[in-house]
């Protein structure tokens, strides 16, 4: 979500320098710089910004990812003694999602640098056992962490932030940003623990997937698919802030959807500007024929 929601967004825009320690400051590449606003998933609880006539995103003369690298971050004391099953299935998420059908969802929007591209190449994930933040951070804070853990970040890189701590009074679920380590231009993402949260739960009953996964795996392809169309701001969203994953946010065209991997997963559909002008996506929250998942809409 962009600047729909204007408490979030201010509790979100921070641009202010990570601050290090001397050890890592040595190391001009793993500094954190300027993070950008968050673009935040909101609950299904919070208020719906209202239907525009003017349905299609557009353009707004920047970049887009051609193709991404990912890794995952687990954050917080909980992890590494973690038994359940969301550390391995986030791997078997990101590790699927390149070259699948709901990839390609995304694959329409074109920038300065190119088109959307479908790959998507995982480097699996990291645990961090320090203690994550128990309140909504700010995106400096989740930029600090990334540039931390990761030692050799890449321009198209996509590092998502997983926490043991639960969303609280946030009316959010998990959002995405971008910043710089160093001199190193990378795109992050920051998630709850969304175990229980009736908020942020897609009621999965198709997969087997445990609740919290499920959860997790529904707002990782929100964020994900924006990141790919507007990971600097210069992207696609339309005339109210709105991205490809907020125009169509917990509506789901498919019961569930399989990965290149063989995996299996309910996620909402992404916006389709193409398919809403021909009238054969299927209907988000506010009735426009816009979403496709790559499933039963391709």
């Amino acid at each position: 979500m962009k600047r729909t929601i204007a408490t979030l967004a201010a509790t979100c825009l921070a641009f202010a320098t990570f601050a290090f320690s001397q050890e890592a400051q040595k190391t001009e590449k793993r500094e954190a710089h300027d993070a950008g606003p968050a673009h935040v998933h909101p609950a299904q609880d919070a208020k719906a910004a209202r239907p525009h006539s003017s349905a299609n995103m557009t353009w707004h003369n920047g970049a887009i990812m051609t193709d991404a690298h990912a890794e995952a971050i687990f954050w917080g004391t909980s992890w590494p003694n973690y038994t359940g099953d969301k550390i391995s299935g986030i791997d078997d998420w990101y590790a699927g999602f390149g070259g699948s059908t709901y990839a390609v969802t995304s694959d329409e929007y074109t920038g300065t640098n190119g088109q959307v591209g479908s790959s998507v190449a995982y480097s699996g994930h990291h645990i961090d056992g320090s203690a994550a933040p128990s309140s909504a951070p700010s995106t400096s804070t989740v930029l600090g962490e990334v540039c931390k853990v990761i030692t050799n970040p890449v321009s198209n890189g996509y590092y998502a932030v997983y926490v043991d701590s639960k969303r609280g009074s946030a009316g959010y679920c998990a959002w995405h940003s971008y910043g710089s380590c160093g001199t190193v231009p990378v795109q992050i993402a920051f998630f709850f623990n969304l175990d229980g949260d009736a908020g942020c739960d897609p009621q999965d009953n198709v997969t087997g997937r445990s609740q919290g996964l499920s959860a997790l795996a529904n707002v990782s392809g929100h964020e994900l698919s924006e990141a790919r169309s507007d990971p600097r701001n210069g992207g696609w969203y339309d005339v109210r802030g709105n991205e490809n994953g907020d125009k169509c946010a917990w509506t789901f065209g498919s019961s569930f959807l399989t990965f290149s991997n063989g995996s299996i997963w309910k996620i909402q559909g992404e916006w389709s500007n193409s398919h809403y002008s021909s009238g054969t996506g299927y209907p988000n929250s506010s009735g426009q024929p816009g979403c496709i998942d790559g499933g039963n809409y391709k």
